[in-house]
């Protein structure tokens, strides 16, 4: 039925690919709001950012769990699965542990913590960059080695 509106769906191999964007784009928006709160000293703008990193975090989470379900039907090879996949996950579920630590830190610090403000902005450049190199690794998999559809014969060999 979805497949109606939505064909590309139907190539997918499971819907991991359709919610990793989520939070890729929800904590990208959240650093960006920070950032902006701290330069204007914006309560609205800290308040839209704590919006943003909980969005961010819980669709980490999903996407994570999503991620994790679809692991053992992925169709790559042993040596795709070892260089590329197991470093995506694991990068990945170090960002949503990060993540998850800056929205208690900020729910329990009153939206955008006072107290060691320079250290919360430091986790969160810390954040963007084990995303930025989980999320390399991710699209490694679906652009160099087809792990997210059906467009050519599986599996791949790794290749440089």
């Amino acid at each position: 039925m979805i497949e109606t509106f939505l064909p590309g769906i139907g190539h997918l191999q499971n819907i991991h690919p359709i919610v990793v964007h989520f939070p890729i784009a929800f904590l990208m928006g959240a650093a960006l709001s920070y950032f902006l709160a701290w330069i204007f000293r914006s309560e609205k703008l800290a308040f839209t950012a704590f919006s943003f990193l909980i969005l961010g975090a819980a669709s980490a989470a999903v996407a994570v769990g999503t991620g994790l379900y679809a692991e053992g039907g992925v169709m790559v090879s042993f040596s795709v699965r070892e260089r590329l996949l197991e470093h995506h996950e694991q990068f990945m579920l170090a960002m949503t542990g990060v993540s998850i630590v800056l929205t208690l830190w900020a729910g329990f610090g009153g939206l955008f913590p006072k107290k060691g403000r320079v250290y919360f902005l430091l986790l969160f450049l810390i954040l963007l960059g084990i995303m930025t190199v989980g999320a390399d690794y991710g699209a490694r998999m679906v652009y160099d080695y087809n792990a997210g559809g059906s467009a050519c014969s599986q599996p791949i060999e790794f290749t440089k």
